[in-house]
């Protein structure tokens, strides 16, 4: 009897994309995961793959995604908690998601998001997918927070950006886990503006708390795996096929070694 599957694919914007070419990767090799959890475009792959969502379709979908398909200027920027408003995405993540429910996905999954009142994690294992996946991407002070059953959420990347010990618990007896930001905190030439300054700083520490993390889940990833992309921005919508490819050659690279792990 074979070992059960579970994937933590982490944040990312669009190096995220990255996670979509490792599925295909892991598709072509005959591996399917038994459990997915994920953070911010890694949830977006993730529970789109899990809703039955073909990687072919997927792919099709993102690297066709232009800037204006996301960017929704708020008029009230100080009073609505952001630069940008939400309903864009919103509705984009409808149309790949629908009205699903998080416990009716074929692949069972779940999210993480950060809870603006408590300050605490929160995993999502329930409810309409399209609200879960879209408060786990929702980037703070750039995008309007996500308000439901009386909470607001921003991005989970704030406190979990690779959910390794979620999907852990879930019941995955090997975790692969994919991060994507494995070089976004080299060192830059220049900051040029208010906006670009606050990404970076995510940049630094996305970086340094991952680090902190690993450390402290040592033992409950069975596999890490780090798609170099190189000068590409995670919040850039460009460069998508780059980021993709170097999600399938990592898959491909590693493909033995997971279908040994499950064994």
């Amino acid at each position: 009897m074979s070992k059960t599957l579970g994937l933590a694919l982490g944040s990312g914007g669009s190096r995220g994309v990255a996670h979509v070419g490792f599925l295909k990767a892991l598709e072509e090799e005959g591996i399917k995961p038994d459990f997915i959890s994920g953070c911010s475009m890694g949830a977006v792959v993730g529970c789109c793959y899990a809703s039955g969502m073909s990687v072919d379709d997927m792919k099709e979908a993102l690297l066709n995604l232009k800037s204006r398909d996301i960017i929704d200027v708020s008029p009230a920027i100080i009073s609505k908690m952001a630069i940008l408003r939400s309903k864009k995405i919103e509705d984009l993540l409808v149309s790949y998601l629908g009205d699903k429910n998080l416990e009716d996905l074929q692949i069972p999954f779940t999210c993480v998001a950060t809870e603006l009142y408590s300050g605490k994690l929160h995993v999502f294992k329930k409810g309409k997918a399209a609200i879960a996946v879209q408060a786990s991407s929702t980037v703070p002070a750039v995008f309007r927070p996500v308000e439901t059953d009386g909470k607001m959420f921003v991005d989970g990347g704030c406190l979990c950006r690779v959910p390794v010990h979620v999907v852990k618990k879930m019941g995955a007896d090997v975790v692969v886990a994919v991060d994507v930001l494995k070089n976004a905190a080299e060192p830059v030439d220049k900051v040029h503006n208010i906006v670009s300054m606050v990404l970076r700083v995510f940049d630094i520490m996305d970086t340094h708390q991952t680090e902190q993390r690993r450390k402290i889940e040592n033992g409950n990833c069975n596999l890490l795996i780090e798609p170099y992309i190189k000068e590409m921005s995670q919040y850039a919508v460009k460069d998508l096929e780059k980021a993709y490819n170097a999600g399938y050659e990592e898959g491909k690279a590693n493909a033995e070694k997971i279908k040994e792990l499950i064994k």
